[in-house]
């Protein structure tokens, strides 16, 4: 293959969120096949029950067992190794479902995250929270309100892990200068996204060169500095359209556009769809 695979969930989920719970044996099945190794464009969380299972991020083995947490984040390589001896959940979720205080945790990690033990009491709250919502994904869309509702039970879930991660006296690998910059870059992007989009603003802010900046990016993430701040913009941009009444016009000029429609392209050429035509499809 001539470059990594980019995943992206909207092409399997027009919800935001993918779901299943997995058995021991289910692998076996040719259409289980594990996945080689790919990016993802969204959050991806797991949590196992019982048994073990392992995954590659980054060059990394991982091994999970049982009642423990993990999270992928967007834009890692990873690979299954194996899950054909486990028993629990997947949740592959829009990055604009989760909020930024919560992805500050997670990203606060960035290539460093580890799986996380639960108790018993943390393990039954998880499991039965995600049977509730597995419920709800499968309910018919005549139900009131259900995707709210579903959205609602979700967020819930991410709530529950970043906590758990916030709170986590996980050990903590060495970070190298790259990891570090990296983490840095999107606490701030996040906080000034609204704002700022030049990539030597950021750098600024970091006291290191664009160049440096971009090398760092692209060592840890495999994308560039430009990549992650239309990507921020874009996720910004869906949430508002998502969450608020706000129209097109009034969505650009809050993230800083003087001009709505040169939003409105930007938006098209990210996601292959209008900005009105993603708020529709959410909304349905």
């Amino acid at each position: 293959m001539k470059d990594i695979p980019l995943h992206q969930l909207k092409e399997r989920a027009t919800t935001g969120l993918e779901m299943w719970r997995y058995y021991a044996g289910d692998m076996d099945d040719d259409d289980q096949a594990p996945l080689g190794a790919h990016r993802d464009d969204h959050y991806i969380f797991f949590l196992i029950e019982e048994g073990s299972a392992s995954l590659m991020i980054d060059f990394t083995e991982v091994v999970f067992h049982h009642q423990t947490l993990y999270y992928v984040l967007p834009g890692q390589v990873h690979q299954s190794l194996g899950y054909n001896e486990a028993r629990g959940w997947f949740i592959a979720v829009d990055t604009m479902l989760v909020p930024p205080d919560y992805r500050k945790v997670f990203e606060g990690s960035l290539a460093l995250q580890q799986p996380h033990a639960l108790n018993n009491d943390q393990m039954q709250q998880c499991r039965s929270l995600l049977e509730v919502l597995l419920q709800r994904c499968q309910e018919k869309d005549s139900v009131p309100f259900n995707l709210s509702v579903t959205h609602s039970l979700l967020q819930a879930f991410i709530g529950m892990v970043a906590g758990c991660y916030s709170c986590a006296a996980n050990p903590i690998v060495q970070s190298t200068r790259p990891m570090e910059i990296v983490q840095q870059f999107k606490r701030v992007l996040i906080d000034n996204i609204h704002t700022i989009k030049s990539p030597s603003a950021y750098a600024d802010m970091l006291r290191v060169s664009e160049s440096y900046l971009n090398e760092s990016l692209k060592k840890v993430t495999g994308m560039s500095v430009s990549y992650w701040i239309l990507n921020e913009v874009v996720l910004e941009a869906k949430r508002l359209l998502y969450y608020s009444e706000l129209n097109v016009k009034e969505i650009a000029h809050k993230l800083g556009y003087d001009d709505h429609t040169y939003f409105s392209r930007i938006f098209k050429k990210s996601e292959n769809i209008t900005p009105l035509s993603f708020r529709a499809s959410y909304r349905k």
